[in-house]
């Protein structure tokens, strides 16, 4: 092998390996680039609802702290949360917030008739 195809293969090797280092960062960092998601919320914006004890389900993706009407509620480590509430007559504002150690967060709101 000449001196010229090592200095290529060299460059070639560093190259990938500086590409896989690059590819590596960005995956385990994607969660604090993208902060935190809340998704999956099993109401709908602005239903009427016949009863007056109402099971919220869903997920905060990369969340620590989530909040349900500025109470705090449990989320397991995939995110998901399932919290029971109890509405009052007429009109009601759910309001989901979820927050990560980096400071990114997350807000819902959710207006329900009963």
């Amino acid at each position: 092998m000449n001196t010229d195809a090592k200095k290529i293969l060299k460059i070639v090797l560093i190259s990938v390996f500086l590409l896989f280092i690059i590819i590596y960062s960005f995956f385990r960092s994607k969660d604090v680039i993208f902060g935190v998601k809340i998704k999956d919320v099993n109401i709908v914006d602005g239903t009427k609802v016949a009863d007056n004890i109402l099971k919220i389900t869903g997920n905060a993706k990369n969340a620590n702290i989530l909040t349900l009407n500025d109470r705090p509620i449990s989320i397991d480590q995939e995110g998901n949360f399932d919290e029971t509430i109890i509405l009052l007559s007429g009109y009601n504002i759910i309001t989901i917030k979820a927050k990560d150690d980096f400071g990114n967060s997350d807000e819902k709101n959710y207006k329900l008739i009963y």
